[in-house]
Formats: structure tokens, sequence, C-alpha cells
């Protein structure tokens, strides 16, 4: 038998191909637009994700050669904290709101008015900022009261083609534990705090379990995707919490990772919430039903270093990893503060902005380029430090794009200092974990130990330089950041007093 797994991430959807074990067997992608605009405008058209996921299944099952009365099932994951209304016939009510979307900021300020952020924190496992479905909810409320007065459900992407396929709306709790409103220990909806902000508590769907079967395909969903009718539809899970299952981070007894795409995060696995004294650090469910998956997202990772190859040097990401210079841009005075986006953890500062700072007639392309590998790397190690407490291990994986290049990893190991296991799963850790989810689901798995047995470590890429090197570049980063923090957000009061 197979299963198919889908994971929307925020370029486009994977299709991927698995056997019974949960084994990738292949996958095809299909790739779908973001409108970026002024004020922290980020959005996606939910239409394009369901064309996406059907063009992906078809051509999966073409290249692979597989009948579709082979597939016992679908499986979802998907990107998070982002809203998409939804409609009593099951259409979207406009354009979604992405997790990058930062038009918020106000409604922030608001819903601190009414509850203190230490409360959200504490009663979310996440910091009060606009990146969250909430604030971008009541942000509708206020802007747009029409379309909120006209919608039946609010959702994520996932959950958004799982109502597509089948007709049913539901969430699971690794996703509705990204919104900001649910109760993190008890798994249900914050419904005092909706109350308070005047929110429907309408729109919220069902929280079901990951592994739970949400439907089965309609007649028009199973001509779109390929599969017969009836086929099951797995919930599944957000794609941090499902990246933890790809990378076997299930519980206390498996070591922290890091996943290096085009945002980055830390991870760990744990019985209880991490509530970190500096809020640095967030608290997710885990899929795996018991637990969660304390994790710190930096925003632009590989971004910065596709953004540095393409819009500075105008050449490839291949050839900018070629240029890295041997010698450390720090220690030639050379940094690099990877906030092209304003930045999540360490900092949750939506106007802090990205720099090279240090520059001289003598830095090559090569010193920017390593520049930015250390700059992703000095920020990485903050979101690590947040998360690494919950953890007894000694050691870190790496999955994601990222962990196939070497120096990328070289530079992490230094900054860390400790070595670093690139594991077999590089970029397939959220088919394979969304795999997993959906077997569970379906009973071909027992549980998701079985995820163990499919992650193979690689090679370990270790530090090269001394400790002292480590402490004291990331001191010098860490005051560059403070030193500039304060000016950024200067420069961020005064455009929005010019645009007012």
């Amino acid at each position: 038998m197979r299963i198919v797994a889908h994971d929307l991430g925020t370029s486009g959807d994977k299709a991927s191909l698995h056997d019974e074990t949960g084994r990738i067997l292949d996958s095809v992608t299909v790739p779908y637009a973001t409108r970026h605009g002024d004020g922290g405008v980020s959005e996606q058209d939910p239409a394009a994700w369901v064309d996406a996921v059907g063009r992906a299944s078809r051509g999966l099952l073409a290249k692979t050669g597989t009948a579709p009365s082979a597939v016992a099932g679908v499986v979802l994951s998907g990107h998070m904290q982002g809203l998409v209304l939804v409609g009593p016939d099951l259409q979207p009510l406009g354009p979604a709101m992405l997790w990058s979307d930062q038009r918020a900021d106000r409604e922030v300020g608001e819903i601190a008015a009414r509850v203190s952020p230490e409360e959200v924190y504490r009663t979310t496992g996440h910091p009060l900022t606009s990146s969250y479905t909430l604030p971008k909810l009541l942000w509708v409320a206020r802007h747009e009261p029409e379309r909120l007065d006209r919608a039946t459900s609010v959702v994520q992407a996932k959950d958004f083609v799982a109502a597509t396929l089948t007709g049913a709306v539901a969430t699971d709790p690794s996703d509705a534990s990204g919104t900001l409103m649910m109760v993190l220990t008890e798994d249900r909806w914050w419904t005092e705090l909706l109350d308070e902000l005047g929110l429907p508590r309408r729109l919220m769907p069902e929280i079901r379990p990951s592994t739970s079967t949400v439907g089965r395909l309609t007649a028009d969903a199973a001509t779109l995707v390929g599969l017969p009718a009836g086929t099951p539809v797995v919930l599944g899970g957000g794609d941090g919490p499902i990246a933890s299952v790809g990378a076997a981070s299930l519980d206390e007894s498996d070591s922290p990772y890091m996943c290096l795409g085009t945002s980055a995060w830390a991870a760990t696995a744990s019985d209880a919430p991490l509530l970190d004294p500096q809020r640095r650090s967030v608290t997710f469910r885990h899929v795996t039903g018991p637990g969660y998956a304390p994790t710190a997202t930096m925003q632009a990772a590989g971004a910065s270093l596709a953004w540095y190859a393409r819009d500075v040097a105008g050449t490839t990401v291949e050839d900018a990893l070629a240029s890295v210079s041997p010698g450390s841009a720090a220690d030639l005075g050379l940094y690099y503060l990877p906030y092209l986006m304003g930045e999540r953890a360490p900092l949750w500062d939506r106007d802090v902005r990205g720099a090279f700072v240090g520059l001289a007639a003598h830095h090559g392309p090569g010193d920017l380029a390593r520049a930015v590998l250390e700059g992703v790397a000095f920020n990485l190690a903050a979101c690590y430090d947040a998360v690494s407490a919950a953890s007894p291990h000694g050691r870190v994986r790496a999955i994601g794009g990222g962990a196939r290049s070497h120096p990328w990893l070289a530079t992490i190991a230094d900054v860390l200092g400790a070595p670093v296991t690139r594991v077999s799963v590089t970029s397939e850790a959220n088919s394979l974990g969304a795999a997993v989810t959906g077997l569970v689901g379906l009973g071909v798995l027992p549980d998701f130990t079985a995820a163990r047995g499919l992650v193979a470590e690689s090679d370990t890429v270790e530090p090269r330089r001394p400790p002292s090197w480590a402490a004291e570049r990331r001191a010098e980063f860490d005051r560059l950041q403070a030193v500039l923090l304060p000016f950024f957000r200067d420069v961020a009061r005064r455009r929005h007093s010019e645009t007012i």
C-alpha cells in the first residue's frame, strides 16, 4: 500500500509518495505565489493551495506510475500561524494572511491592554506578537468587519485544504497551539479571551487529534487529486511539529535538532511546556499526542543567503557557498544581521532590520558570504540556547536543505562550540513526519516510534575553533544587535508617522 503526504510550504506544495513503513519513494512540488506589500502585507490565495495539491498529486501518480487504488490515504501538513476565513460554502473569504504578515501591530497593543503579555505566554506558550492568528483576526474585525460577519470558520492552511477535500472543518492541537487562541495544556480554545476581545466563538473549528481521519475525498476532490472518492484524509499537523516527527524528535529521550531552510529553527521534545524566562522560545503541542515541541524560530536563514546571492552578488546560492572565504568574517570585524523580515526568536521584534556592519575596502564577496553564514549561525545559536535547556543532550542534529551544505554546518558547529550531526532526511523531514502521522492514523503503524527507524545519522561536523572564540564573537554580535535595535525602532516610528 501507499500513502500520499502533502506539505504545504510557504513557497509551494510538495506531494510525496510513501510505502507502508513511511519511507519516501518520490515527490513532486508545485509552487504558488506570495504577495508582499507595504505595511507588512504577506498574503496567498488559498485557491492556489488547492490547485497545487491537485496538480502535485496527479503529477506524483503519473511520475511514479502508481495506481490510484494502491493509495490507502492522504495526510496533510502546512505552514502555521496564518489566517484563512471560510464562508458557509467552504470558500475562502479573501486572501490568507500568512505567518509573515505584520499588519496587526496595533491590535497587539489592544490585546495587551486587556491581558498581560506574560499571561498570554503562560497560557498559550507563545509571545504576544503580530505573527500570530489572534492579532490577525482582530485586525480583520477592526478593518474588514463585513468579512468577519460572513465567515463561519477561521482555519490554517492544511485545515482549509482538508475542508476542500472532505467537506469537514477541523484543526489539530499542533496548529491550534500556534494561534494564540488555545490553552496549551488543555487543548481547548481560550474562549475567555475571545469573549473579552469581542471575537465570535463560532469561528473556532473543532480541535481533533492529528491522527484523526477528518473525512474522505468527495467526488469533486477525487477528480482534483486523481484518487478514488472515499479515500480517507488524515488531518495531520502544522509544519514545525510535523518536522519534529520527521527528525525523530518524539520525546525527551531524543536530542534537539535544527532545521535549516528558508527560515530556521531549533527544537526539542518535552513532557511539559517550556516557558523561557526571556520568552525567546515557543511551545507547540506535539502531533504525537502527549507532549510538546518547544521551538525557537528565526525568520531569514536560507532567505538571507538567497537574498545575498541573488540581489547582492548576482549569482546562485551554490556559487555563493562555493565562494565562502576560509577565515572568519567576524575576525575581520565584518558582521551580518540576518533580520530581513524583522525577527522572531530571540528578539520578537518586527522593526529590527538586516545589515552588514564593519565593511572595509579589502572585504570581498567571499567575506560577505561568510558573514551571512556567521550572522545566521549567531542568531540560530541563541535559538538553540532557548530550547536546549529542556534537553539533557549535549549534541544537536541538523535537517533541512541547508544541512546539505558543509560550510553552513561547519559555521554552526564553530558558533555552538559543539558537533553538529547531519541526518539522512535533510529536506524530507516534513514529508516523512506527515507520512508517519498518516500511517499511525490509518492504523498501519502502531505508534510514532517508527520514525526513529527511518532517520539515520550520516556524518558529524566538528567545531574548528575553540569555545572561547564562539563566546567572544557571539558577545560582539549581541552587543551590535543591542546597539542597533533602538535605531531600527526609531526609524520604524518615523516611517510609520509619515504614512499615517
